[in-house]
């Protein structure tokens, strides 16, 4: 969120345009209206020489830069690391006052300095969290890779889904009963079509898949049930040592190792916040589960940090705005400008939350579609309240030091006997 920030008469401001290479810098003392122009390359002997050049000056340094990927990260942590303040520049700001200023779309390096300059000495800056000073940056690391793991399996086990299986075993898809569960490409490894099954007989195929099956309630059933799936099968009749079943083998083997490193981060991040207070306490909130608890750990950070829970709504996008000019008012909708991890992980704990037996998330979102229960439109702006309260609840929790309570329960009234 943007923030007006009290710049020191004395100051030097420090603008960086930010980029793979090199970075554009602009440079002005305050109350002298001649300023610096340089380029700083992103090599040890630069950056080295940079900070010992705004040493020299001798005076506060405020240094703004918009973040550009992660090539900021490094200048940033030695900005942070010499003892300058430094500030974030917002890329939606940075472009609506780019548009404002200049009275054009036109971009390059030397203008969005002068931009962000502009924001600098007017204040319109963001605090900047380091993660390495934060203390984040392991927690961080675990949960994109946690995400980009995620993603590369679901994405596998569609091609696995919509063309694999379509053409050598159609029917398997019926036993397969949750994407957590590894034993099912682990038995389509071994036994990737019809003819591999019904190659043995009944006993035997039973034999050969009884450990590979895992533990299964009526283990036996499930088994035979496969065999007589696969009698009546109408796969395509593809040759087991065929080069066909080899790929369809090598995108099981990549699926399973995919899952591997899925459980593997999340063991790394039980044993990492396994026992810190805030990670025990979010994972008592209603839908929050160990990765979504890491990721709001990972992408907000230290939540203590805000001071009213507004403002961390505004830092995931969860803070309503409305469209309004003269006697036209638009619909109050999301801002969605904030930070779209940390809102979706919100949402995912509110529909975990609202589909949960008690709790306040749930009679939230009942008493909010009471109206009308088959409204579609009704029903998403209630989980969209549910996700405001999951993140209102997140912040409370975690600011205050108090463990979760499932309902308020407030003073009784006077004069009344409780039932």
């Amino acid at each position: 969120m943007i923030t007006n920030h009290i710049i020191p008469e004395d100051a030097v401001l420090v603008a960086i345009d930010i980029a793979k290479a090199r970075n554009d810098v602009l440079i002005e003392v305050r109350g002298n209206k001649r300023r610096k122009r340089l380029v700083v390359l992103n090599t040890r002997a630069e950056h080295d020489r940079f900070i010992d050049m705004l040493t020299s000056f001798d005076r506060p340094i405020i240094a703004g830069f918009e973040a550009t990927g992660n090539y900021h990260r490094a200048l940033a942590w030695r900005l942070l690391d010499a003892g300058f303040d430094t500030r974030l520049i917002s890329s939606m700001a940075l472009a609506r006052t780019r548009e404002a200023i200049h009275n054009g779309w036109d971009k390059n390096d030397p203008k969005d300095a002068q931009v962000i300059l502009h924001m600098l000495s007017t204040g319109l800056s963001q605090y900047y969290q380091d993660p390495l000073v934060a203390g984040i940056s392991d927690i961080q690391e675990l949960s994109k890779t946690h995400e980009m793991v995620s993603k590369a399996k679901t994405e596998t086990l569609h091609r696995i889904l919509t063309h694999y299986l379509p053409l050598y075993f159609p029917e398997i898809e019926r036993f397969r009963n949750g994407s957590r569960n590894d034993w099912f490409f682990a038995f389509l490894e071994q036994f990737p079509t019809p003819a591999s099954v019904i190659a043995h007989d009944k006993d035997a195929f039973i034999s050969a898949a009884w450990d590979v099956v895992g533990r299964k309630v009526s283990k036996a059933r499930l088994i035979a049930d496969i065999y007589e799936t696969a009698t009546e099968s109408i796969a395509l009749p593809i040759p087991i040592d065929s080069k066909a079943v080899v790929m369809f083998r090598m995108v099981l083997a990549e699926i399973r190792s995919l899952i591997r490193q899925r459980d593997q981060i999340e063991a790394e991040a039980e044993a990492l916040l396994g026992d810190t207070p805030d990670y025990v306490a979010l994972k008592q909130v209603p839908g929050i589960g160990p990765i979504n608890a890491l990721t709001i750990l990972a992408e907000a950070g230290d939540l203590r940090r805000f001071g009213h829970h507004r403002q961390f709504l505004k830092f995931c996008g969860l803070d309503l705005a409305t469209h309004q000019s003269g006697t036209f008012r638009g619909q109050t909708k999301l801002a969605k400008f904030g930070n779209a991890r940390l809102r979706r992980s919100l949402w995912m704990a509110a529909n975990v939350a609202i589909r949960q037996r008690e709790n306040s998330f749930r009679d939230k979102y009942a008493r909010y579609i009471a109206k009308d229960p088959t409204n579609p439109d009704l029903k998403r702006k209630a989980l969209t309240a549910v996700t405001a309260k999951m993140a209102r609840v997140v912040h409370a929790v975690i600011k205050s030091g108090t463990p979760y309570r499932p309902f308020f329960q407030g003073a009784e009234p006077r004069g009344r006997t409780p039932v």
